[in-house]
C-alpha cells in the first residue's frame, strides 16, 4: 500500500478524535496568530515611520511645550527641507469611548507625508477655513461624517467646545497607513489660547521637519539641538522611527506579556498533538511489529508517525490561518482606532507555519523513538 494512501487511512482512522484534535490545534494557532497580530499592531507607527523625517522635542518631557519661535532656527540648520509642528489636542468627541488621535498641525504638514492622499480641491477648501479640519477615511467612516459636515470636540487639554468643518478626507497610500486621525490647524488653536489663556499661546508640542538625507539626521538632529542648548526649553531631536520607538517602549512589559501568552499557547499545543500521537502509537506498537516483521524498517515507521503528526498539525494550521482573518477584521472593529492598522502580516502567517511544524515534529519525537525500539517480541504481546 502506498506510504500516502496509508498515512490517510491512519490519521482518519478515529475520525472524532482526529478532528477534535484538529479543532484544539486550529483554536490555538487563531488565538496565537491574533496575539502576533497585537504585537505587529503596536509596532505598526514604527514601520510606517519615514527615513525623511525628524522629530524636535522638548528633552525634559514630551509634554513639556517649546516655544513658537524655535521654527525659524530649525529651518536654518543645513539639511533641514522644511519645517512644521503641531499639538495633541486631546478632544473628546461626544462621550469619551469615542477615542482617536486629534492634533492641531502647522501648515506645511501634508507636505511631509505624501502618503496621506487628499484631493487637491478638498486640501484647498482645508486650508482657507480656519475650522476645517482634516479626517482619515476610516474615522470618517466610523461616524458617517461628510464633507461640510459640523463637528464639536470638547476639550481636555485645552478646556471649552471646539467647533470644526469637515473639508478633507485622506486616504493612505500604503495598507500601514493610519487612516483614523482628526487634523486641524494649530492657528486656530493659537487664536483661541491668545484669548483664553495668554500663557499656554505661541507653544507647540513638537517640531515635525523633513531631512535632505536619511544618512545625516545624527549630524541634523546635534546641530539642531546645539541651537538651543542651555536655553530655558532645551530640545531633544531624534529621528521619527526613534519617537514612535519611544511611545512603544512605554509598553514593553505588556509586549512582553503577550509574547509570553504566545509561546505559552505553543506549547498547549504540543502538549495535545503528543497525546493524541501517543495514544495513537499505543494502540499500534502490534501493527509496528507486523511491519518490521514483513522488512520495513524504522524509517518507514517513523515516517508514519511524524506523517501522521505533520498532517494534523498542518491542517489545524490552515484552518486556523483562515480563520485569522475575518477574526481579526472583528477583533480590530471592536478596538475602533485603538490599533489604527490591525490585519495579519505575512511574518505572522510564517510563524503560525513554523509553529506548526515544529509541533508536528515535536510531538512526534517520543512515539516515534518508542515505535522504532520496540521489538517484534513485544509489539505482537499487545495483539488483542
Amino acid at each position: 500500500m502506498p506510504l500516502l494512501k496509508l498515512l490517510f487511512r491512519n490519521t482518519f482512522r478515529h475520525p472524532l478524535r482526529t478532528w477534535l484534535t484538529i479543532l484544539s490545534i486550529t483554536i490555538a494557532i487563531l488565538a496565537f496568530g491574533l496575539l502576533r497580530t497585537v504585537i505587529s499592531a503596536w509596532y505598526a507607527g514604527v514601520e510606517a515611520s519615514s527615513a525623511n523625517r525628524m522629530i524636535t522635542r522638548n528633552a525634559v518631557s514630551l509634554i513639556q511645550p517649546l516655544p513658537f519661535s524655535y521654527k525659524d532656527r530649525i529651518r536654518q540648520v543645513d539639511g533641514v527641507t522644511s519645517v512644521s509642528y503641531g499639538n495633541w489636542f486631546g478632544g473628546i468627541y461626544i462621550e469619551e469611548k469615542n477615542f482617536f488621535a486629534n492634533l492641531a498641525l502647522g501648515p506645511s504638514y501634508f507636505k511631509l507625508f505624501p502618503e496621506f492622499l487628499i484631493p487637491p480641491e478638498q486640501l484647498e477648501a482645508y486650508s482657507k477655513d480656519r475650522k476645517g479640519f482634516v479626517a482619515g477615511r476610516k474615522l470618517a467612516e466610523r461616524y458617517r461624517w461628510r464633507i461640510g459636515d459640523a463637528i464639536t470636540l470638547k476639550g481636555t487639554i485645552f478646556p471649552g467646545n471646539w467647533e470644526f468643518v469637515l473639508r478633507a478626507i485622506y486616504h493612505g497610500r500604503e495598507e500601514s497607513t493610519d487612516e483614523n486621525q482628526f487634523l486641524f490647524h494649530w492657528e486656530y488653536l493659537n487664536e483661541s489660547m491668545k484669548k483664553t489663556a495668554p500663557a499656554r499661546a505661541d507653544q507647540v508640542g513638537w517640531y515635525l521637519f523633513g531631512v535632505s538625507s536619511p544618512q545625516r539626521a545624527p549630524e541634523i538632529a546635534a546641530n539642531v539641538d546645539a541651537l538651543f542648548k542651555n536655553s530655558l526649553a532645551e530640545t531633544l531631536t531624534e529621528t521619527e522611527k526613534a519617537f514612535q520607538m519611544g511611545f512603544v517602549s512605554m509598553s514593553e512589559a505588556i509586549i512582553m506579556a503577550v509574547r509570553a501568552v504566545s509561546l505559552v499557547v505553543i506549547v498547549i499545543i504540543v502538549a495535545v498533538v503528543a497525546n493524541t500521537m501517543s495514544m495513537t502509537a499505543r494502540e499500534r506498537f502490534w501493527e509496528y511489529a507486523v511491519f518490521k516483521t514483513l522488512g520495513f524498517g524504522g524509517r518507514y515507521i517513523a515516517a508514519l508517525i511524524f506523517g501522521e503528526s505533520l498532517l494534523i498539525t498542518m491542517t489545524g494550521c490552515i484552518l486556523g490561518i483562515i480563520a485569522t482573518f475575518p477574526a481579526a477584521k472583528a477583533f480590530g472593529k471592536a478596538l475602533g482606532t485603538y490599533f489604527p492598522v490591525f490585519r495579519p502580516s505575512p511574518e505572522t502567517l510564517y510563524l503560525d507555519l513554523a509553529a506548526a511544524l515544529l509541533v508536528g515534529l515535536v510531538a512526534g519525537v517520543i512515539p516515534t523513538w518508542r515505535a522504532v525500539h520496540l521489538s517484534i517480541a513485544d509489539g505482537l504481546r499487545r495483539i488483542g
